[in-house]
C-alpha cells in the first residue's frame, strides 16, 4: 500500500447513484488505461463488452500516451491516470465524428472544477486538451473513439493529472508541474478521482441537451486564457500563426492570421514565438 492508495469500496460508495457506480477497474500497473478501455469496449455489453460508465484507474502506466503519439509520464502513485468509457447511444442519441470535440472540452471543464474543489487551484485550459497552471502543464486529456458510418459507437476519455511529482524527465514540450508543487501540500488522489468523476457525471448531461452544448464555448472562454486574444502557433494538419478569436458553435478554435480567419478543427496550439 502506498501513502496515497485508493480504496475501491469507498470510491464506489461515493459514486452511488452515478453512471460510475460499481464500474471501477483498478490496476496497480498497466500499459495504458485507454488501451485497456478500448479493448474491453470492442464487444457489445450484451456479448460481454464493458458497459457505459466503466472507468479504469492505474497506479502506474508503462505506456501512457497523450495526443499526437506523445508519451505520458506515469510514475507509480505519483499521478491520477484515469480512462472513462462512454457508449454514446446510451449517453446521448448519437455523436457524429465531428462532435467528438465536445468530449475533451467537457472533460476539461470537469477537471477544472475538480482540481479547484480539492486544491483551490485554478487550472487554465489550452485548447483542446491541456491543463496548465500559468505556463506549466499539470494534466492532459486524450479522447479516442471507435466509429461506424460516421458515428461514434464507443468513446474513451483518458485523463492524466500530475499530483505528487517533484521532478520530471528532461525534454518535455511544455514545462511540467504537479498539484503538490503548486500548493506545497499533498493532494489526495482518491479525493481528486471522486471529485473528477462526479464533475464528469454532471458535464455528460450536456450531451443530451442542445441548450447546454451551446453554452460550452462561453464556459470554456471564462476559464481559459487561450481562447481569446492569445497569439499562438497551431501545430498539426492546419499549421498557422495568429491570434485566437474564440470558439465557434461546434467547439472549434478560431485563429485570425495574416491571411484571414482559420477555424482549427484538429491539432494543438502553443504560445507563438516571434
Amino acid at each position: 500500500m502506498t501513502m496515497d492508495a485508493l480504496d475501491p469500496e469507498e470510491i464506489d460508495k461515493a459514486l452511488a447513484g452515478s453512471i460510475f457506480h460499481g464500474r471501477l477497474h483498478h490496476f496497480p500497473t498497466i500499459d495504458s488505461t485507454n488501451t485497456c478501455a478500448l479493448e474491453e469496449a470492442r464487444q457489445n455489453p450484451k456479448d460481454g463488452g464493458a458497459p457505459h460508465g466503466s472507468f479504469y484507474v492505474a497506479d502506474e502506466q508503462t505506456a501512457g500516451r497523450g495526443r499526437s503519439d506523445h508519451t505520458w509520464h506515469s510514475q507509480t502513485g505519483e499521478g491520477l491516470y484515469l480512462s472513462v468509457l462512454l457508449r454514446p447511444e446510451i449517453a446521448t442519441p448519437e455523436i457524429a465524428i465531428q462532435d467528438l470535440v465536445w468530449l475533451p472540452l467537457l472533460a476539461g471543464l470537469a477537471a477544472h472544477r475538480a482540481i479547484h474543489e480539492v486544491t483551490a487551484l485554478d487550472v487554465d485550459l489550452r485548447w483542446p486538451n491541456d491543463l496548465l497552471i500559468e505556463s506549466r502543464k499539470t494534466g492532459g486529456i486524450l479522447v479516442e473513439a471507435q466509429t461506424e458510418s460516421g458515428r461514434a459507437t464507443v468513446a474513451v476519455i483518458g485523463i492524466g493529472i500530475n499530483l505528487h511529482q517533484r521532478r520530471f524527465p528532461p525534454g518535455l514540450a511544455t514545462e511540467p508541474t504537479s498539484l503538490d508543487l503548486e500548493t506545497g501540500r499533498v493532494a489526495s488522489r482518491q479525493q481528486l478521482l471522486i471529485a473528477l468523476l462526479q464533475s464528469l457525471q454532471d458535464e455528460f448531461a450536456a450531451l443530451k441537451s442542445q441548450a447546454a452544448l451551446v453554452e460550452i464555448p462561453a464556459r470554456i472562454a471564462a476559464i481559459s486564457t487561450w481562447i481569446q486574444g492569445r497569439r499562438v502557433e497551431v501545430h498539426g494538419p492546419q499549421p498557422c500563426t495568429g491570434v485566437t478569436d474564440g470558439l465557434d458553435a461546434r467547439g472549434f478554435l478560431r485563429v485570425r492570421t495574416a491571411s484571414g480567419l482559420v477555424t482549427v478543427t484538429t491539432g494543438g496550439i502553443r504560445e507563438a514565438v516571434d
